[in-house]
């Protein structure tokens, strides 16, 4: 029975004279010198020996390890370069490092455990998923926390804070897969980022809005507002995914746009109590921002100008497509930027909660919960559309084929 080894390495389905014939065939076949059993490239003098079902690798003939041979061993799976692939897999400044773009379910899941140009993105969000998590889980089961009114709009900030790092973790994962699934994966992730800047309305609105906005109109319907922006977010960036091969900077206009108006709407209350302390130090009473706060939109604007710069692979291609590209640092700094703003928002709870008991009353469990609803199922609507015309979509259509090259890209592929 024959069984497949690493590369270099021939397996002799015993001692006998026609197995180790074969592994000798096998030896000159592949480049390859037999000598006493051993299969060794040149130039190299990596040498191997297979026994049985068990294979050797010897380098330099001096050191061996073992590994079982079975018809169910798993393979990492095998990097391309840029040119390789699809344009629509193309990512500005990133030369090599990229999965097969028709790679299985497994084979994406196996890639995140090697260094390919997305692992870095899959756990610079999969890990803090579980930070988010448990800063959840260990404020919702604080004595009185859930059932006090006044801490749900807090909570429902977290529920998105740690939906949204792992839907894109989950994106980067399996984007791989066609190119129909990478728009899917990214429709999702566009769906969440939308919650998330939801989910930082509630506690605004709740927490930090000004004195004298207390009662005002823009007040009463911020958060609505701010549910149509999730709308608009989604719908923006899902569709700024179509013009990407024929007008990339068009795209990436659209999608910046996408996420930094919902961002602006969302700090408004922080913006103008920053005007109003701007100067005054301790002075300016229940107006005054943390330290936290600075933190926050510091990260948040780092985080904008590394998603719009593509720096620094921009400047030196090739040399950054493992480990510290913008999207790396940008997946960093936006998780810094949420737990600074999870901070924050804990400082606004504890500092101006009596002086806020005197002024509103907190929203309603209800009206939180409907809100959310509704923001989530037309977000998913909205992402079900989408996804429903690339399913309509002929399939000689670019967006789906991946551009000009991808003729050419699957002859080298095969």
């Amino acid at each position: 029975m024959h069984t497949h080894c690493p590369a270099s390495v021939f397996c002799l389905p015993s001692s006998s004279l026609q197995g180790r014939e074969q592994a000798h065939n096998g030896c000159r076949q592949s480049g390859l010198y037999a000598n006493e059993g051993f299969c060794a490239r040149q130039p190299h003098g990596h040498c191997a020996l297979c026994s049985g079902l068990l294979c050797w690798d010897r380098v330099g003939c001096r050191s061996t390890w073992r590994c079982r041979a079975t018809m169910l061993s798993l393979k990492l799976p095998q990097l391309l370069r840029v040119h390789q692939v699809p344009r629509v897999f193309w990512e500005d400044g990133i030369m090599s490092g990229y999965r097969r773009p028709t790679s299985s379910a497994l084979d994406c899941v196996l890639s995140s455990f090697q260094m390919t140009n997305e692992t870095v993105n899959i756990w610079t969000h999969f890990l803090p998923t579980w930070y988010f998590l448990w800063r959840l889980l260990a404020l919702a089961g604080g004595q009185g926390f859930r059932s006090e009114p006044y801490h749900w709009p807090l909570l429902v900030f977290l529920l998105p804070a740690c939906l949204y790092p792992f839907a894109s973790c989950c994106a980067h994962t399996f984007s791989s897969m066609s190119p129909r699934a990478r728009h899917i994966c990214y429709f999702l992730d566009y769906g969440a980022l939308s919650l998330y800047s939801l989910g930082c309305a509630f506690p605004y609105a709740a927490y930090s809005m000004p004195a004298s906005w207390l009662h005002s109109r823009l007040h009463q319907l911020f958060v609505p507002a701010a549910a149509l922006n999730s709308f608009l977010c989604t719908g923006l960036s899902c569709y700024s995914r179509f013009p990407e091969l024929e007008s990339p900077a068009l795209s990436k206009i659209l999608r910046t746009a996408a996420f930094t108006y919902p961002f602006l709407f969302d700090n408004l209350p922080l913006f103008y109590r920053l005007g109003l302390c701007w100067g005054r130090g301790h002075s300016c009473g229940q107006e005054a921002l943390s330290t936290s706060h600075g933190y926050h939109l510091f990260c948040a604007l780092l985080t904008g100008f590394l998603f719009a710069s593509h720096l620094p692979e921009r400047l030196a291609p090739g040399r950054f497509d493992y480990i510290g590209h913008s999207h790396q640092l940008f997946h960093i700094c936006a998780v810094l930027g949420t737990h600074f703003q999870l901070e924050a928002v804990l400082a606004d709870m504890g500092s101006r909660r009596a002086w806020l008991a005197m002024q509103e009353p907190p929203l309603g469990l209800a009206g939180t919960v409907a809100t959310l609803g509704l923001a989530v199922a037309g977000n998913l609507l909205i992402i079900a559309a989408f996804t429903a015309s690339l399913f309509r979509a002929p399939s000689t259509c670019p967006l789906l084929q991946g551009g000009p090259l991808e003729r050419n890209t699957k002859a080298k592929l095969q």
